[in-house]
């Protein structure tokens, strides 16, 4: 098996957003990673409902996906991110950003037992969180992973996430074909559609995440991440 070393990983930002003279909760950085599967006659996308006892979005249906641990950037892997996607996730961020990538691959195994990665020889001992990827001596792929977007949750919310969307293509990227696993953070896991996905209860940014989910399948590869915040002036988008 291949012998991997770890990296250097990233200092959490700090500062609090200020709106109208108020302090507001500071986003925390949050990864979501996009499953998608084409071995149909339409693309499909994995999705889970969220727990009703959860605080945060309670019984909607997302995508896997969490905050970012600051050890998560110490993860060894088996390949890095492109240079584009790397550029991309540097911009008005000091999150490092292979951190992002490997906390979308954490939480998607935390979440739906589903593992992206390849086999190799891990070391012993692994960061926190890491521990059962690391003794099934598979490191994680960043390469197949791509940066479709970034969203703030607005300032009013009593908990704000900085979001980065990853999306993958599931026979790619997955080491094998087993079904995802319900958990305690996400139950109901199912592939669907994207104009199944529509139908199900969504928060708006997922919404729009599967609007620019289905750009992409329909060719249009070419597309900067776009970027949804608050600003002084109101809700903006703006492309990365």
């Amino acid at each position: 098996m291949t012998k991997l070393v770890r990296t250097a990983y990233d200092k959490e930002d700090a500062g609090d957003i200020i709106l109208k003279g108020k302090p507001t909760p500071r986003p925390r950085d949050a990864a979501t990673l996009i499953l998608v599967r084409r071995d149909a006659s339409a693309p499909r996308v994995l999705m889970g409902k969220r727990s009703g006892r959860h605080d945060f979005m309670p019984d909607k249906y997302v995508f896997p996906g969490g905050r970012v641990d600051p050890h998560d950037g110490r993860v060894v892997a088996f390949t890095e991110l492109s240079a584009r996607n790397t550029e991309r996730l540097r911009v008005q961020s000091r999150r490092l950003p292979r951190s992002l990538a490997m906390t979308a691959i954490r939480e998607t195994f935390e979440e739906t037992g589903l593992l992206i990665g390849r086999h190799a020889e891990m070391p012993a001992k692994a960061p926190p969180g890491w521990q059962p990827l690391y003794d099934l001596d598979i490191a994680p792929c960043l390469e197949g992973l791509e940066f479709i977007g970034r969203a703030i949750t607005p300032p009013y919310r009593p908990k704000r996430f900085d979001a980065r969307f990853f999306m993958a293509q599931a026979e790619k990227v997955l080491i094998d074909d087993r079904p995802p696993l319900d958990g305690a953070e996400l139950h109901d896991l199912q592939w669907v559609t994207l104009g199944d996905a529509m139908d199900l209860d969504l928060p708006n940014v997922t919404r729009f995440m599967l609007g620019e989910i289905g750009e992409r399948l329909s060719g249009k590869s070419d597309l900067r991440p776009p970027f949804l915040r608050w600003t002084r002036s109101g809700h903006t988008t703006n492309r990365i």
